[in-house]
């Protein structure tokens, strides 16, 4: 389906039981699609747990561009889509997940989006080679608990364990995380267990 947004519409695909346990809403880096290796591993472990996964191409990549724009933009949009899902699913609660760009989105806006928890995959700690330029504030001012699942080989650095709630560093991937995306879903999935046994 589609979403409106100030920034142009926002396609969302949604996989939903009756009655989810918890609403996990993911998004991709500034160069990819929904369909990356780590968040269809994500899903998979989400959607086992009984929760309902809705997969956000946002406005920029929907209109073709890479170029996600400012953080202001790319916030209000995404904000925009929390809205309209939590009018369809209100009592349940809400896990932010985003790889690379995407990462830096649920983080910035969990918050203000009400998320009980962030999952970061592929966190961009830092453009490559520019080790000065951290956003390491982005993942300590989430506000709610976040867990970063990145590649040890990532160019875009490794984020601090105190950065994080839990920083999970897999041996040989890098960026993409595509070469063990189950190892990715298996910590993903010890973390949301929690959502699905009701306890937080």
């Amino acid at each position: 389906m589609d979403i409106a947004t100030p920034q142009g519409p926002a396609e969302v695909t949604l996989d939903a039981s009756a009655e989810p346990a918890f609403l996990l809403v993911m998004t991709h880096g500034s160069n990819g699609g929904i369909d990356a290796p780590d968040l269809l591993a994500v899903r998979e472990e989400a959607l086992a747990l009984g929760g309902a996964v809705a997969r956000v191409l946002q406005p920029f990549r929907r209109a073709g561009r890479r170029a996600p724009g400012s953080a202001e933009r790319q916030d209000e949009a995404w904000l925009t889509v929390i809205g309209a899902l939590r009018e369809r699913f209100p009592d349940v609660p809400l896990i932010q997940c985003g790889r690379s760009n995407g990462a830096r989105v649920a983080c910035r806006t969990a918050l203000k989006a009400g998320a009980r928890g962030v999952i970061a995959l592929a966190f961009p700690l830092h453009p490559p080679g520019r080790l000065e330029r951290s956003r390491a504030p982005e993942l300590r001012a989430a506000g709610v608990e976040v867990v970063v699942v990145n590649g040890d080989r990532d160019p875009f650095g490794v984020p601090d364990p105190a950065d994080a709630t839990r920083v999970e560093i897999l041996p040989g991937e890098r960026h993409d995380l595509a070469r063990r995306p189950a190892a990715v879903g298996a910590v993903v999935g010890e973390w949301l267990r929690r959502w699905s046994a009701g306890s937080c």
